[in-house]
């Protein structure tokens, strides 16, 4: 398929041909879910600890005699019941990472992309060169090209200038085109790819990748 290339005024001045193994595949929604709740969690530290009873520092005495007090029966100043007290079935450390497979992890990619590319919401632009940061020329430039909300600009690799000219506007985010992912892609209502970011997109989930690897099985 052929998609419109537009210029940095958002003039049609060309068209590239893209892959239709990456820019139009039909919408698996689960494979959407599991990738973006599988990103979520892997995001995740873990680190949270609370103490038990058996952990809290302190005496282990008897806070009054058992019976003949009016009172509940007790224990140490340990007791969950107590302030200060250990916490019952409280979180420990833990891992929280969740393993999906990596034809599920581009397949994702490849359907939200499509997504994108069929809602209108994904422009193909030319190289964006900034010889020195300029966040009004970005502005102008995201303005120019539609994005009233928020947007995700790719280029092909981290360009310093691009990025710094980008991060003081509200909602947009720069990427290289090897960092592209389902929660980035789902935050951003606009996708906005250079020329260069297409031609690496295609190289790294395009057919030739996925014949490769079928190949290397055999």
């Amino acid at each position: 398929m052929q998609l419109p290339v537009h210029s940095l005024t958002k003039k049609a001045v060309d068209h590239i041909e893209v892959s239709d193994y990456v820019f139009a595949v039909p919408f698996n929604e689960a494979v959407v879910h599991q990738a973006l709740v599988s990103q979520h969690a892997n995001a995740r530290q873990g680190t949270a600890s609370t103490k038990t009873r058996s952990k809290v520092v302190g005496s282990t005495r008897k806070l009054y005699a058992q019976k003949h007090t009016g009172n509940a029966r007790t224990s140490s100043v340990k007791s969950p019941l107590r302030r200060g007290g250990g916490v019952i079935f409280g979180p420990e450390p833990r891992d929280y990472r969740q393993a999906l497979p990596k034809k599920m992890r581009r397949l994702a990619l490849r359907c939200l992309l499509s997504a994108k590319t069929r809602d209108g919401e994904l422009i193909v632009v030319e190289e964006l060169g900034f010889t020195e940061p300029k966040t009004k020329a970005m502005a102008q430039i995201l303005s120019a090209l539609g994005v009233d909300s928020s947007a995700l600009v790719v280029t092909p690799q981290s360009v310093e200038n691009v990025v710094k000219s980008a991060h003081n506007i509200p909602g947009v985010k720069v990427i290289p085109a090897s960092l592209l992912n389902t929660v980035a892609l789902l935050n951003h209502k606009k996708i906005v790819l250079t020329i260069g970011a297409v031609r690496t997109v295609d190289e790294l989930w395009g057919e030739k990748l996925a014949a490769g690897a079928s190949n290397a099985k055999l």
